[in-house]
Parts: C-alpha cells; structure tokens; sequence
C-alpha cells in the first residue's frame, strides 16, 4: 500500500484541445504516483471536456470537474473547494512537466522542512516543444526565509509570482483564494501566501515546460492587463499600512509594471489613455525612492534614469525606437 502523502494536481482547462493530451500524459506517468489529478473543465466549447473525461477513463486519479466558464481564478478556486491532497501543485492545461516533477519538488520541500518548494522552467514558443532532459545529482537548493521571499518576489530576484511550477503545502490556501475574473490573479494572492511561509526553497532541476502562445490572454494587449496596476497599487495602501518594511519592494515591482504597461501597449492609442496615465504617474511617483533602493533592479534604474528626460524619451527607449 503506498503510504506516500496525497499530492493534488490541479488543471485548469479552457479551449485547449491541441495540448491538454501532453499535458495530461507528462502528469500520469510521474514518478510520484500518489496523487490526485483534478482537471477542471472551465466551460470549454472545444473537445478540452471529453478529452479529459476519456482521460479520467483511462487513469482512476484522474477526476474530471465540469463548469460553467468564470476564468482561470474559479477554476483553480473550484478544484482548491475540493482537494484531498496533502499538498497542492498548479499546472497549465497548455504546458507539461518533467516526469519527475513532482518527485523533486516533494524531495525539495521535505529536505529543507519548507512550506513552498520551486522549479526552474524552460519557456518555449508554440511547435517548438523540448525533450525533458535528465536531472544532475544531486540538485542545489536555494532556501528563503519568509523576509527573503517576499522580497524576492517583489524585487523580482530570484523568485516568481507564478502559480504553476512549485509544490505547496495545502495549508497555506486555508482562508485564501484566487480572486475572480482577474489577470494576474497568482500575483494577487502572493504576499499573503508568503505571509503564511516559514520558508521557500527553489531546486536547480528544470522541471516545468512552458508554452509560449500568442492567443494566449497574456499574449495581446487588451484594458484587462491594467489588473495587475490595480492589484499592486491595492498592494502598496495595504502593505503600508500593514507591514511598511515590504513596501520598498513592492513598489518596485509597481514601477517594473508600470514601465512593462507602457511597454506593451499600442503607442498613442486612445483607447488606454487612463493606463498610460496611470503608469506615467505611478514612475513619476516612485522613480526617486526606487533610484536609491540598492535592491531596486539594474534595468529599472536605467528607465528611471531615462524617465528624467520625458515620457517621450522613455516610449522611445522602451519601445526600441
């Protein structure tokens, strides 16, 4: 009898017929057998929904959850409602993972008694997918305090907000869910996950596949992405407040946003003129404190510096011009 913790593996689907099929196959044959695999169908109109079911056919951990469409958040929310595991992993319908993936990160997160175990990823563009390689013995972990890995994160240093690619201990979602209808929605919740952490560590094993899609929501520009100014400007009231020792790195990932909205957008479209307002005011607002922050990131400092000289200047460097 396999006596190993329940990890729960949560995928959340939406119109992915092309990849959910790899996806699938790179989570069923983990070496770490003992899990349970809930796959949420997000009201796909595509065949995602009877792929998954002729999965669950195939592999009794599979379980197949179908819903009305609300989003990537309710769809992690809806699995997060019902997880039996022990511990909880996240991963996208359109990405796949290392055999092992699971494996490492439990043997990560068990060594280092951490809360949150992390991966290193290989992003690749769509048709272009790489061969899992095998993993260098023994691997090399990066252990975060909780001060550490909020910082980190903010300061975007060696740790990501993302969802997918770690292994957490489920306790750490108890009170805590995805916010609905939201982009970005990982990096909302972040700070309070991490409030709840005794420790992070990150292994050297690349173990998470990413696909890079240009249909993707995040692959256009569209008013939806001025969600993640709205949650770190949110951030920045609540943390000064609340613990203003953090509010130095969390304004300077609401500066690196900031610069990467204006990045992103269509030059001179009135269409975000508010979102261009709101990101110029916010470099405005915080370049000085963030040009004297020592943590504060080498290519930030050089937009800050460039910012000096206009917001036309800085459209111009930023956009390669």
């Amino acid at each position: 009898m396999n006596t190993a913790p329940l990890v729960t593996v949560i995928v959340p689907v939406y119109n992915v017929a092309g990849y959910l099929p790899q996806c699938l196959k790179s989570i069923v044959e983990q070496t770490y057998t003992r899990l349970e695999i809930l796959v949420v169908d997000d009201g796909s109109t595509d065949k995602s929904g009877s792929i998954a079911d002729e999965w669950a056919l195939m592999d009794e951990r599979i379980k197949v959850v179908h819903k009305p469409n609300g989003g990537l958040s309710d769809a992690r929310n809806a699995a997060l409602d019902v997880a039996r595991g022990d511990y909880i992993t996240c991963i996208d319908s359109d990405d796949y993972v290392h055999t092992s993936y699971v494996d490492r990160l439990y043997k990560a997160l068990t060594a280092t008694q951490a809360d949150i175990a992390v991966c290193q990823w290989a992003d690749f563009a769509q048709g272009n997918a790489p061969k899992t390689a095998p993993l260098p013995e023994p691997p090399v972990y990066k252990q975060y305090s909780q001060d550490e890995a909020i910082k980190a994160v903010f300061y975007q240093q060696g740790l990501t907000h993302s969802a997918w690619g770690r292994l957490y201990k489920r306790s750490l979602f108890e009170g805590t869910r995805y916010p609905k209808g939201m982009l970005y929605e990982d990096l909302a919740i972040a700070f309070d996950l991490l409030l709840k952490t005794g420790k992070v560590v990150r292994t050297s094993d690349t173990l998470y596949y990413y696909r890079r899609r240009s249909d993707s929501i995040t692959g256009t520009f569209s008013p939806k992405r001025g969600h993640v100014l709205d949650i770190l400007e949110g951030l920045e009231k609540r943390v000064s407040l609340e613990a203003p020792r953090y509010l130095p790195a969390v304004r300077s990932r609401l500066l690196s946003a900031s610069f990467n909205m204006l990045r992103l957008m269509p030059p001179c479209d009135p269409r975000y003129l508010d979102l261009s307002y709101r990101s110029w005011n916010n470099i405005v607002r915080l370049r000085d404190s963030c040009l004297r922050d020592v943590h504060v990131r080498a290519r930030n400092k050089a937009a800050i510096l460039i910012s000096y000289m206009g917001q036309a200047a800085l459209l111009r460097a930023i956009n390669g011009k």
